[in-house]
């Protein structure tokens, strides 16, 4: 597999591509407003001639037009203007034609002539700039065609273009250290960011990484990183804790079950104690067949693929069937069951299956943790688009300490007595799994030796 560049080299190479983007453009320009400032100086000095040679002409009489042509030689064949120098009349004869002009053909045709036209020749090999234009003086209009030479210019245009090309290769290599040494700078907490996530493992996720005070985007990668461990973090232990208690829980009743079997196979006995035996294993086994169940619905429900099945359905009706079904088991405890159920349907939308099975476990809990004489009381009621239900009794009660973990999962505020009872601390952490599946919440309220109240609040239908 081809090695990829880092990202300090990529963002050096990008900086210097810009860089050298930037110096080209900006070079280019400088070039061109140098070349069009000496060139407008020159075409300023073409058209100062040509006042020049105006002058000259509206100062003469316009009665010696038969001498004009020995005036002009006269006047500018000494001076260095001249040299460049072409007057001719409307009929195109020439009045004066400067030497460096002699050999060289006009290159404006004087009958087209409307404006000003400036141009560059080469004339014996050596570049000139023009200016051929009308001049107009006591009533009469000349072509008159000024020049210069551009070898000024021309080579401050070449020292300029080269000292450009000479430094643009110093500047680029002084942008590409100053960019990889931006680059390293601002990619050195990446780096140790990198280090300190390197040696974190499932033995140390306690550990966090650098804590930045940058305030960009560096330093909110290293705040959710950060907030990532902590996540895992907790669902690690949770995970951890998860595995330690269930194999505790599965560990008691197949200790149970062997001990039982040993028991009764260390000697001969009647049909009686066998089926006793066998009756004692039974019953361990269901019940860890039940928690197997219960463990394998909330792996489901941790991994995302335990699915409910939503559809519109009345509450009512389902507390109804739920105390229905309950009300032996109440009745055969000698606890006293009042019931306030309304007249009118709630309408929820939930899935019957997990929403019946939440009525079971909070119905399950009252049963099992109230004593005789005692009493349970179940009301339904439907305000403010919520529909909620209310389970009280007057059972032992849950320490206050103990309320907010008697949520998590093989969480016992009691052991010994909720062993007795056959919980192993599901229960309420599968309720709770399901009210949030359907948008709602469980509330406790409960005092030690008073009862406990459970709400379990649910959305109405739209």
């Amino acid at each position: 597999m081809r090695r990829r560049l880092t990202i300090g080299v990529r963002l050096t190479l990008w900086y210097l591509l810009m860089f050298a983007c930037a110096q080209a453009i900006f070079g280019l320009g400088m070039w061109s407003i140098v070349r069009f400032n000496l060139y407008d100086i020159a075409d300023d000095a073409l058209e100062a001639q040509i006042d020049d040679l105006q002058h000259f002409l509206e100062a003469r009489q316009p009665q010696a037009d038969s001498t004009l042509k020995s005036e002009l030689e006269k006047h500018f064949a000494s001076q260095h203007a001249g040299e460049y120098l072409s007057v001719t009349d409307e009929q195109s004869s020439v009045l004066y034609r400067g030497p460096m002009l002699a050999s060289a053909s006009p290159s404006v045709d004087s009958s087209r002539l409307r404006d000003p036209v400036y141009e560059d020749r080469e004339i014996d090999r050596k570049p000139v700039r023009m200016l051929t234009e009308y001049v107009k003086a006591n009533g009469r209009r000349y072509v008159a065609q000024v020049g210069m030479r551009e070898d000024d210019f021309l080579d401050t245009l070449n020292v300029f273009r080269r000292n450009l090309l000479l430094f643009a290769p110093f500047l680029l290599l002084v942008a590409a250290a100053a960019g990889y040494w931006l680059s390293r700078r601002a990619l050195a907490p990446v780096d140790a960011l990198t280090g300190t996530a390197r040696n974190i493992s499932g033995k140390n996720l306690n550990e966090r990484l650098e804590q930045l005070h940058t305030g960009d985007e560096l330093q909110r990668l290293s705040d959710t990183l950060n907030e990532m461990l902590v996540r895992i973090e907790a669902q690690f232990l949770r995970v951890s804790q998860f595995t330690a208690d269930a194999s505790h829980e599965l560990r008691t009743p197949v200790a149970l079950m062997r001990t039982e079997a040993e028991i009764a196979l260390r000697k001969s006995r009647d049909e009686a104690e066998y089926r006793e035996a066998l009756q004692h294993i039974l019953s361990e086994a269901e019940k860890t067949s039940s928690l197997i169940e219960t463990l394998l619905s909330l792996a489901r429900a941790d991994a995302g693929r335990e699915v409910l099945l939503r559809q519109p359905l009345d509450l009512r009706d389902l507390c109804r069937k739920a105390l229905e079904q309950w009300r032996p088991a109440i009745g055969a405890k000698d606890l006293q069951l009042s019931e306030d159920l309304g007249d009118a349907d709630v309408p929820i939308e939930g899935d019957e299956i997990a929403l019946g099975r939440l009525l079971n476990i909070l119905l399950d809990n009252a049963v099992k943790y109230t004593p005789v004489p005692g009493a349970i009381r179940f009301t339904l009621m439907a305000a403010n688009r919520t529909g909620t239900v209310r389970i009280q009794d007057t059972g032992i009660g849950i320490a206050k300490e103990d309320q907010r973990r008697i949520f998590e999962r093989f969480y016992r505020a009691d052991k010994a007595r909720t062993r007795e009872f056959g919980g192993a601390g599901l229960g309420l952490a599968i309720a709770e799994w399901i009210v949030q599946q359907h948008r709602g919440q469980i509330l406790l309220e409960s005092s030690v030796g008073k009862g406990s109240t459970f709400a379990v609040e649910l959305p109405l239908q739209d």
